[in-house]
């Protein structure tokens, strides 16, 4: 009963309207979260889940080598690429499933099942499809908005707080969509966020938001 309750909080469903009605979202996410998730995101401290998300995300170095975006059949729920290889997302879904058994895959999929209008419709298809939706930038950043994850962007900087999820485009790369996580790092001059990121060479960290365009930052699970 307790995990049913903690999955409606957490997708937002309606099932959990009523009780949200009276408790706020983070009181029940905490007290459900110290109950079944001992590491759950919403059971800690800022600070604490802000570090686990960055050392969950490094522990990605070295381990993640390569990038591909092939299509792949995927288990689910919790189902994923080799994780010697992924696209910039994986790097995200992984780092939140490893800090705080959060399972983006799942979420995404549930959300869009019941609210598929919601979502973008750039690849053609009429139904989800959980082996790849949760793996495509744009699906996410419609996530985290449905969410409430969504954060004010200052576009005159690139220094965010650490934990922020950043989305850009490259117009050099057709326009490709990516998506990295701010560190509590800063670039030489202290004008940039250092990230996490894979952008073809496997995860990485470093100063790169100057080589694209920043269109989204979001906040999810960490305030």
């Amino acid at each position: 009963m307790v995990a049913k309750v903690l999955a409606d909080i957490v997708s937002g469903t309606p099932q959990a309207q009523s009780i949200m009605n009276i408790f706020s979202r983070r009181t029940l996410l905490t007290a459900f979260g110290c109950l079944l998730l001992p590491q759950a995101a919403f059971a800690l401290p800022t600070p604490t889940r802000v570090k686990g998300l960055l050392k969950a995300t490094r522990a990605q170095i070295g381990v993640t080598t390569s990038y591909d975006e092939a299509y792949r059949k995927l288990a689910y729920p919790m189902g994923d690429a080799p994780r010697a290889t992924g696209v910039c997302t994986d790097v995200i879904i992984r780092a939140y499933r490893d800090a705080f058994g959060v399972d983006l895959q799942r979420l995404v999929h549930e959300d869009m099942t019941a609210h598929f209008g919601s979502y973008p419709n750039n690849w053609g298809l009429s139904a989800p499809d959980s082996n790849i939706d949760h793996r495509r930038v744009p699906n996410l950043k419609a996530f985290w908005k449905r969410q409430g994850a969504e954060k004010v962007l200052d576009r005159k900087s690139m220094r965010f707080s650490p934990g922020d999820i950043i989305t850009m485009y490259f117009p050099d790369d057709q326009n490709l969509p990516h998506v990295v996580i701010a560190t509590d790092k800063f670039s030489a001059d202290g004008k940039r966020s250092i990230v996490l990121h894979n952008y073809g060479e496997g995860t990485q960290e470093e100063d790169m938001l100057a080589d694209g365009v920043i269109d989204g930052r979001y906040r999810y699970l960490l305030d």
